[in-house]
């Protein structure tokens, strides 16, 4: 028997076909306003869609994702370049989940109809171009994460956000929001990551964050916060990166911090914050990033920062860290970047550092580093930027140095280093920049200098280099920097120098250049500032510089030029100190006669040329008879002298001598230019000799100090030593002493020739009441470091040491940007424990610690804890310290509140007690922490006249 099986055909109800027609009619809907929304976008993103058409059922379009009921749950069209909005219609998707339209270019504002999916679970607008406020979504219950960052939203963060208890990500960042951080955010205790980086948030860090213990990442960075880092940060155990750098954050760290244990990157960067680092740091050792540039701490930086071996980058970079570098810092092998720059930090750089494999960029420049520079630097095969200017090396740049192939950068200006430049500097062919600046390097640039083809900037300024300046130079077709002022240079101007077409910054001053301006510098298009002044370059300015039409600022000045001044806007609108002290420059430039007027009438010209050639030649025969003359009556009178007074006046008149000039011809000139040392060309007097104003006939302005007989017979008895001392002190070369240029003798007048300033002395300046109220507190500030500066390379730059012995405000001269130059050296002494020198003191009153003329090993500590000069520098600075001028405002009264304190220090009865010029000058060029509030009850007004 067959067995039958029955089945039951369902019927269905009319109830039923209306839920099918519902569910029908719904996905039909979905259908259309996907369509709807497409055809609204630009042609190329309706291109990007080209699956979505009314023939294929909207489940298999591209980014589209159906439920088990045929509903659309997920949208993700993420990164296809979409432009449009983002449609009205999207709350018809009643089944969506996941909204994911990030990385497109959709503009606008997010539609409130948003707010009506509530099964959203994420929603992703981010990196888009939209605009408005954040709607309304506090019905989306299930959402968990939510995407809105790199947008153009403004307003207020919605306070009903904190309502979303299941977000577990907010990212708010790149936008424009603004208003306080709305504490109902910490009711959302599931959250892992919290962005609200980069928007105009206000308003003080809530405490109530702390209770966000599930928190991986929190950034607030770039915003406008204010107030402390709360106490409550230290709940944060599972925090791995917390960013709330480049806010207006004050206070200091506080302690509970070091219970993130977990924490990896620690962003608190260009803030207000201050104070220690808590001990408590220490406990993080598992750093990849710690930054704290560019803010107000002080003390020690954290010993264990490297202790897990993973830290990548430190910055810590314009605050007041002192003490050494941390110890884990030596072996951290995982370093790629180190910028401690702008501190107070110290130590021997030889042996804080180590050999880092993958260490890219190092700054370490004004700190307080001493040591050599050490050959290590080259096994570092990943460095491309080496700075350590600003510090105390000394020694020699290594060689070796030349093996770091891949250094970009390499900056040791401003230190103490000696020695040549090694030419193994040439393999770097990745270098674009070169600073050596303001060091004690000697000999010349190496040719090789030309194998550096990369090369941006060259910075060789204020040292001893000397020789010919290379030709090779002009193969540097990428510089448009090069400094080698304040050397001495010699020779020509390369003609290759024209090559450099890039070249916007050329200044080659203060050196011993001659011969023509090479014409080739007229083709320097890109020029902008040129400084040839301080050589003795001649003939005329090339009439190529006309077309310089990007030259702004030109200085030729103190130099033997002549002829027209071009008719370019650069020379007409330069002052005339730009072209003072040349041999006989004309041109359309005020202050100067029209070349016209010189060569109006060419025969007079040349007869006027032949007649002063013919008054020179019978000048100079005169001179000859009346120099014979004078011979013969002198030795008339020296027969008739006793014999011990004949040996001493001849060994005298045989003492012609300014060293590497013609004594006699210098004599001559000055004796001329002076005319006879009239008063007329007197500067000032002081109690070893006045002072004079001399145009030689090149031209050349040089200042003359004719000594006093007193300081003849009370100073001079032994001439060989005194030219040894002078010949010493013509070596010095220094952006703020004064050049001395040498020393002539004569029977009835001995003189010192220096160069000369245009600026006058700070005492005349100081006794001026109109310019003494020029001479802002900037200017004071700058004049005081400068001075310091000076005696610091006198004191230990000099070998063997050198005091002035008498420092006033005299002997300080200002130029014409009011920059200080130390002068007066006919009392300088060399110090030399075994000279008969050791002991003598002269100079202005008071100037001398009476101490030391009777102990001189005092002398010799003074160099190290105290000096002379250190309390004759006191004084100075107390000159400089005026009631005249308003109260100075920040932030140059930190600056002079520290002068103030210096003062009191260098003005200690003890002479044990008083600061050495070494820590004077440490105080004045590192950057210090404000010390406004340590000077309660001191005023200016009772540090000036008490």
């Amino acid at each position: 028997m067959n067995k039958i099986t029955c089945t039951s055909e369902r019927t269905y109800t009319a109830s039923d076909r209306n839920l099918l027609f519902e569910a029908a009619e719904y996905q039909n809907s979905e259908s259309n306003a996907l369509l709807k929304w497409k055809t609204s976008l630009d042609n190329q993103s309706q291109a990007s869609l080209s699956s979505w058409t009314s023939s294929t059922s909207f489940c298999m379009w591209q980014g589209i994702v159906c439920d088990e009921y045929k509903s659309v749950s997920t949208i993700n069209v993420t990164n296809l370049g979409l432009r449009g909005n983002v449609p009205n219609d999207i709350g018809e998707l009643r089944s969506l989940k996941y909204l994911l339209f990030g990385s497109n270019r959709f503009y606008g504002s997010i539609p409130s109809t948003i707010g009506m999916l509530t099964n959203l679970v994420e929603l992703d607008l981010s990196q888009n171009s939209l605009s408005g406020t954040i709607p309304s979504i506090q019905n989306l219950r299930k959402l968990e994460k939510l995407w809105l960052s790199n947008n153009s939203l403004y307003g207020p963060i919605p306070w009903e956000l904190g309502k979303l208890h299941a977000l577990t990500t907010i990212k708010l960042l790149n936008n424009n929001l603004s208003g306080p951080i709305p504490l109902s955010i910490g009711n959302l205790v599931n959250l892992t990551i919290l962005e609200l980086s980069n928007n105009s948030l206000y308003g003080s860090i809530p405490p109530i964050l702390g209770n966000l213990t599930k928190l991986v990442y929190l950034s607030m960075a770039k915003n406008r916060l204010c107030g402390s880092i709360p106490i409550s940060i230290g709940n944060l155990i599972n925090l791995k990166g917390l960013s709330i750098s480049e806010n207006d954050i004050s206070g200091a760290i506080p302690s509970t911090i070091g219970n993130l244990t977990k924490l990896n990157f620690l962003l608190l960067y260009m803030n207000n914050l201050n104070g220690r680092l808590p001990p408590e740091m220490n406990n993080l050792t598992n750093f990849q990033s710690l930054q704290l540039s560019d803010n107000g701490f002080t003390g020690p930086l954290p010993q264990q920062i490297c202790l897990g071996g993973s830290l990548r980058k430190l910055t810590a970079e314009n605050n007041y860290f002192t003490g050494t570098v941390p110890r884990s810092l030596k072996n951290c092998s995982s370093l790629v970047r180190l910028k401690l720059e702008q501190n107070l930090l110290s130590g021997n750089i030889s042996d804080d550092f180590g050999v880092y494999p993958k260490l890219d960029y190092i700054d370490l420049s004004s700190n307080n580093f001493y040591g050599h520079i050490s050959p290590s630097w080259a096994n570092c095969p990943s460095l491309t930027s080496l700075r350590i200017a600003n510090n105390k090396l000394s020694g020699v740049i290594p060689a070796e140095l030349g093996q770091a192939l891949k250094l970009n950068v390499l900056n040791l200006s401003s230190n103490h280093l000696t020695g040549i430049i090694p030419r193994e500097l040439s393999n770097l062919t990745s270098l674009f920049g070169l600073s050596l600046s303001n060091n004690e390097l000697s000999g010349n640039i190496p040719i090789e200098i030309g194998s550096l083809l990369s090369l941006q900037s060259l910075e060789l300024a204020a040292n001893n280099l000397g020789g010919l300046i290379p030709k090779q130079v002009g193969a540097l077709l990428k510089l448009f920097h090069l400094n080698l002022s304040k050397n001495e240079f010699m020779g020509n101007i390369p003609l290759e120098f024209g090559k450099l077409q890039h070249l916007q910054d050329l200044d080659l001053s203060r050196n011993l250049l001659n011969g023509p301006i090479p014409p080739t510098l007229g083709k320097l298009q890109m020029l902008e500032k040129l400084n040839l002044a301080h050589n003795s370059l001649s003939s005329t300015i090339p009439s190529d510089f006309k077309d310089m039409f990007s030259l702004t600022h030109i200085d030729i000045s103190n130099n033997q030029l002549k002829g027209p001044i071009p008719n370019s806007q650069a020379f007409l609108k330069a002052p005339i100190d730009a072209f003072k002290n040349n041999k006989g420059l004309c041109g359309n430039v005020s202050g100067f006669v029209a070349c016209s007027e010189m060569s109006h009438n060419p025969h007079s010209q040349k007869k006027k040329h032949v007649l002063i050639l013919a008054l020179s030649i019978l000048g100079a025969l005169m001179l000859i008879l009346i120099m014979v003359g004078v011979s013969l009556h002198i030795h008339c009178q020296r027969a008739a002298t006793k014999p011990e007074k004949q040996a001493t006046e001849e060994q005298i008149q045989n003492l012609f001598s300014i060293w590497n000039y013609n004594g006699h011809i210098v004599y001559e000139n000055i004796i001329e230019a002076t005319e006879d040392f009239d008063d007329k060309y007197l500067l000032g007097e002081g109690g070893s000799g006045a002072v004079y104003k001399a145009t030689l006939h090149t031209g050349q302005v040089v200042a003359v100090k004719k000594l006093h007989a007193t300081t003849l017979n009370g100073e001079i008895h032994n001439l060989k030593a005194f030219k040894s001392e002078v010949e010493a002190l013509t070596k010095i070369i220094h952006r703020n002493i004064v050049k001395l240029y040498g020393f002539c003798s004569h029977p009835r007048i001995w003189f010192l020739v220096y160069e000369f300033l245009e600026g006058g002395s700070l005492d005349k300046v100081l006794n001026n009441d109109t310019q003494a109220v020029m001479f802002d507190w900037n200017r004071r500030v700058n004049v005081v470091k400068g001075v310091a500066n000076a005696l610091y390379h006198l004191h230990h730059g000099c070998s063997p040491p050198i005091v002035h012995r008498d420092i006033s405000s005299k002997n300080v001269i200002l130029d014409l940007e009011y920059e200080a130059h130390v002068s007066d050296f006919g009392t300088a002494k060399i110090l030399n424990p075994d000279s008969q020198n050791f002991t003598l003191f002269a100079g202005t009153y008071g100037y001398a610690a009476p101490v030391m003329g009777r102990h001189p090993g005092d002398l010799i500590s003074s160099l190290f804890s105290s000096s002379t000069t250190s309390r004759a520098s006191s004084l100075l600075l107390k000159d400089v310290l005026d009631r005249r001028l308003p109260h100075p405002v920040m932030p140059i009264v930190k600056e002079v509140i520290l002068i103030a304190k210096v003062t009191f220090a260098c003005l200690s009865q003890s002479p044990l007690s008083r600061p050495s010029m070494e820590h004077v000058y440490g105080e004045f060029v590192m950057p210090r922490s404000p010390i406004v509030d340590s000077f309660p009850i001191v005023t200016l007004g009772e540090l000036i006249y008490n």
